[in-house]
C-alpha cells in the first residue's frame, strides 16, 4: 500500500515537474535542437496525463505517481545516454523518487533491479568501476533507512495506541480484545451482551469518486453520531475498512434494536457535500448459548459481509 502524501504536496510536485519539463522542451525548440525533442516532448505528455489524473477524483492515487516515477527514470536515462559527460550524481534523483512515491519494499526491489539491469545492459556502465555499483547500493540503503525507521515507529504506535488511524474508534485488534473481555464477563456473570454490525455502503464509492477526504468525512460522521447516542461504556471498533462493531454490554435483543433505530435516525440526518445523505446498514447479533467466542466472531464477520453485499 502506498503511503499517503498530502494532496497539495503531490499537486505541487506534478505541477513543478510539468513546468520544468515544458520549459526545457521549449528551450530545446528555441535553440533548434530538434533531434533532442522526442523524449522531452513525450515526458511532457506523460506529466500532463499524471497531473490530470491526479486532479480527477475517480483515479487511484498510485497511477499518477507511477507515471511520475517512470517519467523521472526516462529523463535521467536519456540524459546519461545522450550526454556521456553528465554527472552520475543524477542517478540519485530516480532512486530518491522511488522511495518517496512507492512503498519501502517495492522501492527497494525496483531500484535494485534497475541498478543491476543498468550495470549489465547499458553500455555506458561497461567501463565503470565496481565502486560505482557499491556506491549506488549504499545510497539505496541509506535512502531506505528513514522509511524503515518511520515504518517501525508506526508499527510501535499501532501496537500501543488502541485507536484507529482514521477515525475515533478502536482498531481491529483492540476491538477483538475488548469484545473477548465483555464476552467472558457476560458468561461468568450471566449478563446479556449484544453487538451491532454497522456497514457504510457509500465508503468505497466515496473513495473512488471523491478521494480519501470524503471517506474520512463518512467515518467522522458515523463515529460522532454513535459516540453521542451510545452509553459511555459501549465500545465502538472498526472491524474492517467500511464495517464497525458496536459492543453493547448488559443489553438485550430488544435494547439492541432500540439502539439500532436510534443510530439509524441520527445518521439519516447527516448530509455531506460529496455523498449527500449518509447511509448505513445495521444488524444486531447476540451470542448463542454455549457458543464459543471464535464462532461468535465468525458470525459477526459473516454478518458484516452479508451487509456489504446487500
Amino acid at each position: 500500500m502506498i503511503e499517503r502524501i498530502p494532496r497539495h504536496l503531490m499537486t505541487l510536485a506534478y505541477s513543478a515537474s510539468l513546468v520544468l519539463m515544458a520549459s526545457y522542451t521549449t528551450w530545446l525548440y528555441a535553440i533548434g535542437a530538434y533531434h533532442n525533442l522526442v523524449i522531452p516532448s513525450f515526458t511532457v505528455m506523460l506529466l500532463s496525463t499524471a497531473l490530470l489524473m491526479h486532479i480527477s477524483n475517480g483515479i487511484r492515487p498510485w497511477v499518477p505517481r507511477l507515471i511520475l516515477l517512470i517519467s523521472t527514470y526516462i529523463v535521467v536515462a536519456a540524459a546519461l545516454s545522450q550526454h556521456p559527460g553528465t554527472s552520475l550524481l543524477w542517478l540519485g534523483l530516480p532512486l530518491t523518487a522511488a522511495f518517496i512515491l512507492l512503498p519501502l519494499w517495492a522501492a527497494l526491489s525496483l531500484n535494485a533491479a534497475l541498478i543491476l539491469t543498468a550495470w549489465w545492459l547499458t553500455p555506458l556502465y561497461y567501463t565503470a568501476s565496481n565502486e560505482l555499483l557499491v556506491g549506488l547500493f549504499v545510497v539505496m540503503l541509506l535512502l531506505a533507512l528513514p522509511r524503515w525507521e518511520h515504518g517501525r515507529r508506526q508499527a510501535l504506535l499501532r501496537a500501543t495506541d488502541p485507536n484507529d488511524d482514521e477515525c475515533n474508534a478502536f482498531h481491529r485488534d483492540t476491538l477483538h480484545t475488548r469484545l473477548y473481555s465483555e464476552y467472558q464477563r457476560a458468561g461468568v456473570l450471566n449478563r446479556r451482551l449484544a453487538v451491532l454490525v454497522v456497514h457504510l455502503p457509500q465508503f468505497d464509492m466515496a473513495g473512488e469518486q471523491f478521494g480519501h477526504r470524503a471517506q474520512l468525512a463518512l467515518l467522522d460522521a458515523l463515529c460522532h453520531e454513535v459516540n453521542i447516542h451510545c452509553r459511555d461504556h459501549d465500545i465502538l471498533g472498526r472491524a474492517d475498512s467500511a464495517s464497525f462493531w458496536i459492543v453493547l454490554p448488559d443489553t438485550s435483543e430488544s435494547g439492541a434494536l432500540l439502539v439500532r433505530e436510534r443510530i439509524q435516525r441520527a445518521i439519516s440526518r447527516c448530509v455531506l457535500v460529496e455523498t449527500g445523505q449518509v447511509e448505513i446498514n445495521i444488524a444486531a447479533c447476540l451470542p448463542r448459548a454455549q457458543e464459543s467466542f471464535e464462532h461468535f466472531t465468525q458470525r459477526l464477520e459473516a454478518r458484516g459481509a452479508s451487509l456489504s453485499n446487500a
